[in-house]
């Protein structure tokens, strides 16, 4: 059972969603996520369209804007009740009850992104196989992008590198920030790693 299955402290569907509301009507940016995934993506020459997997996705903030700006999107989770929001706010969207850690879905992804603090609710000593699953769900010359809490006893950054680094990815950028500030050994940490071989394989 993950971390966040757990939990009992936590608002799940609708009202997971209204701290987010509330933020847009006080006229903060909620999207920082996928401003940085779009232009990762446009960076990294994975085209307008690139197909984009939302791994631990919750209620879609983030698959939803990235289907708005044009991207192939899959959304997974494994709150139903999450993801009942999701789906009754973008039914068109592909939404999936699963785990991330034995999820199949049979094709890979310009971009597997693991945003929402993912890889500290994942079940206690399945870190490892949460990254190697996401990495097999990454194209050639794909990215796996993460961001989450380091701090006390978390999944540390450099155990993450390890683990990515192990499913035969690379790492392209650590940073404190969905907004690329430098990493200086904080507490949260962004990560992009990249998926060896040709574009056009």
């Amino acid at each position: 059972m993950s971390r966040w299955s757990e939990r009992d402290d936590v608002q799940r569907g609708a009202d997971y969603d209204e701290r987010w509301r509330a933020m847009a009507a006080a006229g903060q940016s909620i999207h920082g996520e996928a401003d940085l995934v779009s232009s990762l993506v446009e960076e990294h020459g994975l085209g307008d369209n690139a197909s984009v997997l939302d791994a631990g996705c919750g209620t879609g903030r983030l698959a939803i804007e990235l289907e708005h700006r044009g991207h192939d999107v899959v959304g997974v989770d494994l709150d139903a009740p999450m993801l009942d929001e999701a789906r009754a706010k973008a039914p068109a969207v592909m939404w999936v009850l699963d785990d991330l850690l034995s999820v199949d879905l049979q094709r890979r992804f310009d971009a597997v992104v693991m945003a929402g603090n993912v890889m500290i609710f994942v079940a206690p000593g399945t870190e490892a196989g949460v990254v190697a699953n996401m990495a097999r769900h990454v194209r050639p010359s794909g990215l796996l992008v993460a961001g989450f809490q380091t701090g006390g006893s978390r999944l540390s950054a450099d155990d993450y590198d390890r683990h990515a680094e192990a499913s035969g990815l690379a790492r392209v950028a650590r940073w404190a920030t969905w907004g690329r500030e430098p990493f200086a050994g904080g507490d949260y940490a962004v990560f992009v790693h990249i998926a060896p071989g040709s574009s056009s394989t």
